[in-house]
């Protein structure tokens, strides 16, 4: 419903065709002889020339039209803005040209109440939902509004852009906006059927990916929709039997990123993607599991690490894990300099669990020197030649074992030992490129 682009109405003139083209000379040229043109719109849909180029992506064009001092937050017939034609589209380029010359994130447009946020989630544009999501940390928006309810903020139907990138299978969008702090246990209004979850979204969906992010970020399997159903039955329904298997309540709780990582002060972002990708890949093993001996068997998953086996070089060996003795050393606690796997890293805060009267959190601590551990980074691991480079250092491998040594010895005894599949068996706890016609929006429960 007047969503296309289309400019064979503006007959009266070459300047649409033009910019959705990218004619740039043309654009200028006929600007230079009407500068009013930049003021009209469509016959129908009220597009602008900027709506146009941020839609085609036409950078130029756009750069050209703001520099003019023209309103980065123009509406078309639809109350929609270039910023949201561009995150629909995946027009990166103009979705950032548009925010640094202060595009307002914060409109709705009139169909369906959405924001822009909610159209790149709905498209699966990740990089413009990351863009969007920095921009708002800066933006007035923050500390008008406040950022973590702009994450959250609901269409016209009740649909955050969670949500909705849950429903389209859109498992980048959702460990963004995860990691962004998206409520993973919101219910919709009247989006999908009333009450549903994203969980309940991604069972409609299949989406393997997004179950799996929403369950490792803590997605109750348990909630029911407004019609009393459990993402479980969900997936039943569509015929989705690996999502189903995933989602039987009877089957092993996922490990959850654990509450603890959230509150260290300075978790380093490459130490956090070693701990996600651990938690996932120890997930993984979990559904080989749960899937063992169904239609639905999944291949072993592929794991970064490097293999700690009998091929593994001398220096390499005195640098595995002195808890579990299987991984290699990936994670540093920042000012003591203690090192671990990232497995055992996330199993030693899986250990420290809410105090029950208080419901606060105990900060981890380093288990080989009991030190609080408020910093986490990507250790640095010495190469065989660094190692044989060190100074007055005749036998290094040994003084390394002996460090390796003694940092046991510091340790508690309760991580003595500590093996990271043990440890989490304890952990258990609960673009399309277009616009779209108004009837795809529809989504009936």
């Amino acid at each position: 419903m007047g969503q296309g682009l289309s400019c064979g109405v503006s007959h009266e003139h070459g300047l649409f065709s033009a910019v959705q083209v990218g004619d740039l000379e043309s654009v200028e040229s006929l600007l230079a002889r009407d500068p009013s043109l930049l003021h009209q719109t469509t016959v129908y849909d009220r597009h602008s020339a900027l709506h146009i180029a941020a839609a085609n992506g036409q950078i130029e064009i756009l750069s050209m039209i703001l520099d003019r001092s023209i309103s980065p937050d123009l509406l078309n017939r639809n109350k929609q803005t270039p910023l949201m034609l561009a995150a629909m589209h995946g027009k990166i380029s103009c979705v950032q040209k548009l925010l640094q010359a202060g595009a307002n994130v914060l409109m709705f447009d009139s169909m369906h109440g959405r924001t822009c946020l909610h159209y790149a989630a709905y498209y699966g544009h990740s990089d413009c939902l990351q863009a969007i999501l920095s921009a708002a940390h800066s933006n007035p928006v923050a500390d008008s509004w406040g950022f973590a309810r702009f994450v959250n903020i609901r269409d016209g139907r009740g649909a955050t852009p969670l949500h909705l990138a849950a429903r389209q299978r859109r498992p980048d969008c959702v460990h963004i906006l995860l990691d962004n702090g998206a409520l993973v246990c919101a219910s919709t209004g009247g989006y999908g059927c009333p009450g549903s979850t994203p969980l309940h979204l991604a069972a409609r969906g299949g989406s393997l990916d997004c179950i799996r992010e929403l369950l490792a970020w803590g997605a109750d399997r348990l909630q029911r929709d407004s019609s009393g159903r459990i993402p479980y039955v969900v997936a039943l329904k569509h015929k989705h039997g690996a999502c189903a298997a995933l989602l039987n309540p009877t089957s092993a709780e996922p490990l959850v990123w654990p509450s603890p990582l959230k509150f260290i002060s300075e978790l380093n972002q490459d130490a956090k993607a070693l701990l996600e990708q651990a938690l996932m890949e120890a997930n993984r093993e979990r559904e080989k599991s749960i899937l063992k001996g169904t239609s639905y068997s999944l291949p072993s998953p592929s794991h970064s690490d490097v293999a700690v086996d009998d091929n593994i070089s001398e220096a390499s060996e005195t640098e595995l894990c002195c808890i579990c003795f299987d991984q290699v050393c990936t994670i540093e606690v920042q000012d003591c300099g203690h090192q671990m796997c990232a497995q055992c890293t996330l199993a030693l805060c899986c250990h420290n669990k809410p105090n029950p009267t208080t419901a606060c959190l105990t900060a981890p601590v380093c288990p080989f020197c009991r030190s609080g551990i408020a910093r986490l980074a990507v250790a640095k691991i010495k190469t065989n030649n660094e190692a044989d480079s060190d100074v007055g250092d005749v036998s290094s491998s040994k003084l390394r074992r002996s460090r390796k040594s003694r940092n046991l010895s510091e340790g508690s005894s309760s991580f003595k030992g500590l093996s990271a599949v043990g440890s989490f068996s304890k952990m258990g706890g609960r673009g399309s490129g277009r616009i779209a016609a108004e009837n795809e929006w529809i989504d009936k429960p």
